[in-house]
């Protein structure tokens, strides 16, 4: 058996479009991969809205937390994803060689319920896939 790769979701807050990739691919590509998500200035909670967008896709939310990048920065990390044009301008240097991708989502911070169900929806349509690709799965 393979050991799980882990992909580092990296967004500014950490509180929406980073917690949906954490959860969406830890569903999505359960035993493949382990996926954990960090900020590079994060906010104090998740997005009541990232939280509701999950909840209704049936996908769980315990454990969500904003964290900084430094926080997950000891950890054996495969795949960075910036899913921010700021966090993948202001990408930490890790302390080892990793493979990065960049793949931007609209912010539905502030925004009705809706943008955060749509944004779930994009990330899981685009962020899976390149994923799997980047890491050869």
């Amino acid at each position: 058996m393979t050991t799980a790769k882990t992909v580092l979701v990296l967004c500014t807050g950490n509180s929406c479009r980073s917690q949906m990739g954490e959860a969406i691919l830890n569903h999505e590509l359960a035993g493949l991969v382990r996926a954990i998500s960090a900020g590079t200035s994060p906010q104090p909670k998740v997005a009541d809205g990232a939280i509701e967008a999950l909840k209704q896709a049936g996908l769980p939310t315990d454990g969500l937390v904003p964290k900084t990048v430094e926080a997950v920065m000891d950890q054996d990390i495969d795949l960075v994803v910036s899913v921010c044009d700021n966090a993948k301008e202001s990408c930490p240097i890790f302390p080892r060689p990793v493979k990065r991708i960049h793949i931007g989502f609209h912010d539905p911070h502030g925004e009705p319920l809706e943008s955060f169900l749509a944004v779930r929806d994009d990330i899981r349509t685009r962020l899976v896939p390149a994923v799997r690709t980047a890491l050869g799965l």
